[in-house]
């Protein structure tokens, strides 16, 4: 039997691409690609759907450029490089959008991947999960996890040209469930995310102030002029009371919400705004905007770097950050946190980066992509966690030596008194961090009060993740700066535009999930960029409000976590036991000319599964032993205590998760039940003949090794695998035309 993969590559080709005479081609190579010019030839290249001419690494206007042609693809040759020949099938496609270069490609898929967890999240994972040791399962997770399953997605999302829905509707109609589930994640995932950029909006807004509003605490008028400070930022910090009780405007409870943050709602809408009009053209616009919001980050943490290695206390700060402590490497949590925070800063599963590689050409080299892209997201990672770590050194040798001065001053006053572990009030009054004196009948009591306690390493140890060490801490260390609001400007920029080009490939998921579903067939794609903008910036308002942190906590916590680990799970069991490894294997060869080695192969099938069954089980023990609850902040003691979920949020928990992976065992008992809820829509066009002959790729003789890894049969079927429907449609088309050459 005929190698059903090469059958339907065959076909396919022949069904998309019809042969055309000789003539024809010649005809059209005379007319469209030759012409004299100063008695030489020129080249003039036709746009062929995503194939674009700014793809390529040679130049394709060379008046010398030597043409070569066959009857069903076309390739030139510059006589000056003659080993980069260029793929140009004959045969266009259907009309799809494509990216404008292969830079733009790449910068919005890093812009994608490099989000706000590179910043506020790595750090501080890795100065509490052993500092330096940390990298060991960090990179090891990396290996095994991230860039395999990135990898995965780029290659399917080429292969097929559509995004999730479409992608997994293709490969079977029975797994159509996983792309929907991917677009809901994504959908829950960009309500509260675009809620960060709204804060990033606010505290920019505000950082063009003469004086940072949240360098001291605010004052209190009283009638007669006079003013104090206000109590309950005296009881925490400026910074914390800003964060708090400026721009959250927080509750004491989930349960109690506050007025409407006016202040927040309109940074809302600003911030939906700006993400429609950088998505109103799809990747036309989008692609062009990446170039700044892709690039700046790292224009602002290059600046931050060369400002915090001049700082004094630097070397603390990255000390701290990369000792290592190599017995936490037998704690299964730091293990189970780095499996984590590779996952989620990598962006997969949510269907964002197959639809964008949906849009690259069939032969683009979609393995160096995510071997850059991945690579890149990690050691951006490292360097944001050296910027973040020698900043918070500064700030914690700033506030120790503070420390110092004052039980330095306090330590005097009590030796003038001549008691050594007493303070003296030469006024008779009250005063802060003093001793309450009494005078009478020349009698002088005092109230002992420790001396302050000053450590160094419990100020490099309090270090926060997320929103506290993003708009707490490093706020903190930004007032010491000399022209602090120029920092504080360059801070906030950075965090806007790593938030905003993440959202645009979550949101990007969600669109084309639509569109290739043909949900609205005649309402434009702009409109309906617009339509799900407007409708997210209505919901998105319940985070606008004195709960709306809370509620933000639950989302970022549970709506994405759990169903992106079951969807990616999900994933690279549908390539593995439905498609077939080795026909994923093959379609990976034709696109970039080479097979994915071994390894990768065994990651798909055995180790990245795994690897995610153990993080979702360990995951939810933490749970079950730690419980689960939100930081509420208690205004009368300036702290946040921990407090448990009500019942009502409780349930929001479960219908998150439950509304995100119900697809997709939801979708396949509807179809065996006959019902159909995804319309299988027609093939993608994908030159597999040209292709093939492109690269002059030959049948792929199965291995040993393979055969008994992959259980692949002798007939080139491969064990524990279902037909798919791409299988079954044609190799029906197969057999019809071998009957008819018969």
């Amino acid at each position: 039997m005929a190698n059903s993969a090469h059958l339907v590559r065959r076909q396919s080709s022949r069904d998309l691409n019809p042969q055309r005479s000789l003539d024809r081609l010649e005809l059209k190579d005379m007319k469209n690609r030759l012409g004299l010019d100063n008695g030489g030839f020129t080249y003039s290249k036709s746009s062929y759907g995503t194939t674009s001419s700014k793809f390529d690494n040679n130049d394709s206007t060379s008046k010398n450029a030597v043409i070569l042609k066959s009857s069903s693809s076309a390739a030139f040759l510059d006589p000056k490089s003659e080993t980069k020949p260029i793929f140009n099938p004959e045969n266009g496609e259907e009309p799809r959008e494509n990216w404008d270069s292969k830079l733009t490609f790449l910068l919005a898929t890093v812009g994608y991947a490099v989000g706000l967890g590179n910043v506020w999240r790595f750090p501080y994972l890795a100065q509490k999960n052993g500092g330096g040791a940390f990298l060991i399962p960090y990179f090891i997770m990396l290996a095994i996890e991230g860039i395999p399953i990135f990898y995965l997605e780029l290659a399917i999302g080429q292969r097929l040209r559509k995004g999730a829905i479409g992608v997994w509707g293709d490969i079977s109609p029975y797994l159509a469930g996983i792309g929907i589930s991917s677009a809901v994640v994504s959908f829950n995932v960009a309500l509260y995310y675009n809620t960060i950029i709204a804060w990033c909006l606010f505290y920019l807004a505000q950082s063009f102030q003469s004086e940072l509003p949240w360098a001291s605490c605010p004052k209190v008028y009283f009638p007669n002029g006079s003013h104090t400070l206000e109590p309950e930022c005296t009881k925490t910090t400026p910074t914390q009371y800003f964060w708090y009780r400026t721009t959250l405007m927080i509750s004491e409870d989930i349960n109690q919400p506050e007025d409407f943050n006016w202040r927040i709602g309109i940074a809302l809408v600003i911030a939906w705004i700006l993400v429609y009009l950088c998505m109103i053209k799809g990747i036309a616009s989008s692609g062009k905007v990446v170039y700044v919001t892709a690039t700046f980050p790292y224009f602002v943490l290059i600046i931050f770097f060369f400002r915090g290695i001049t700082l004094k206390g630097m070397s603390d700060g990255l000390w701290h950050f990369v000792t290592p402590k190599w017995y936490m490497l037998t704690d299964p949590v730091v293990w189970l946190e780095a499996g984590t925070q590779i996952f989620f800063s990598l962006g997969l599963a949510f269907g964002g980066l197959i639809a964008f590689s949906s849009y690259n050409p069939v032969n683009n080299n979609c393995f160096r992509d995510a071997i850059t892209v991945s690579l890149t997201n990690c050691f951006t990672s490292m360097f944001a966690g050296i910027v973040v770590f020698s900043i918070i050194g500064f700030k914690a040798r700033m506030t120790f030596e503070d420390c110092l001065k004052e039980r330095d001053r306090l330590t005097l006053l009590a030796k003038a008194a001549n008691s050594p572990m007493k303070y003296l009030n030469f006024s008779g009054v009250t005063a802060p961090g003093q001793g309450r004196v009494f005078l009478h009948h020349n009698y002088t009591f005092f109230t002992p009060i420790s001396l302050p306690e000053c450590s160094l390493q419990k100020e490099l140890d309090n270090t926060a993740s997320g929103t506290g060490l993003a708009f707490i801490i490093f706020t903190e260390a930004i007032n010491q700066f000399p022209g602090s609001q120029f920092w504080a400007v360059l801070f906030f920029l950075m965090l806007f535009t790593l938030g905003i080009d993440s959202q645009f490939g979550t949101l990007e998921g969600v669109v084309t999930s639509i569109v290739d579903m043909k949900l609205f067939p005649n309402l434009r794609k702009e409109i309906l960029t617009g339509v799900l903008c407007l409708f997210c910036c209505i919901i998105s308002m319940c985070f606008a409000h004195g709960a709306g942190s809370y509620i933000f906590t639950l989302f970022d916590d549970f709506s994405g976590n759990f169903p992106l680990l079951v969807i990616a799970f999900c994933e690279c069991v549908a390539i593995s036991y439905v498609y077939g490894v080795k026909r994923f294997s093959d379609d990976i060869e034709l696109m970039i000319g080479t097979r994915p080695s071994l390894y990768w192969q065994i990651c798909w099938k055995y180790l990245s599964p795994l690897v995610m069954i153990l993080i979702l089980l360990a995951s939810f023990l933490e749970i079950c032993m730690k419980g689960s609850g939100y930081p509420a902040w208690i205004a009368d003691k300036g702290e946040t205590v921990q407090k448990e979920w009500p019942g009502w949020a409780v349930c929001l928990i479960l219908f998150l998760i439950a509304v995100s992976i119900f697809w997709i065992p939801g979708i396949a008992i509807l179809r065996l039940m006959g019902i159909v809820v995804v319309e299988q829509n027609e093939k993608s066009w994908f030159p597999a003949e040209e292709l093939k002959e492109f690269y002059g790729i030959v049948n792929h003789e199965v291995t040993t090794t393979e055969s008994i890894l992959f259980c692949i049969r002798p007939d080139g079927s491969e064990g524990m695998c279902c037909p798919t429907e791409l299988e079954t449609q044609y190799q029906g088309v197969v057999n019809d035309f071998e009957d008819d050459e018969l």
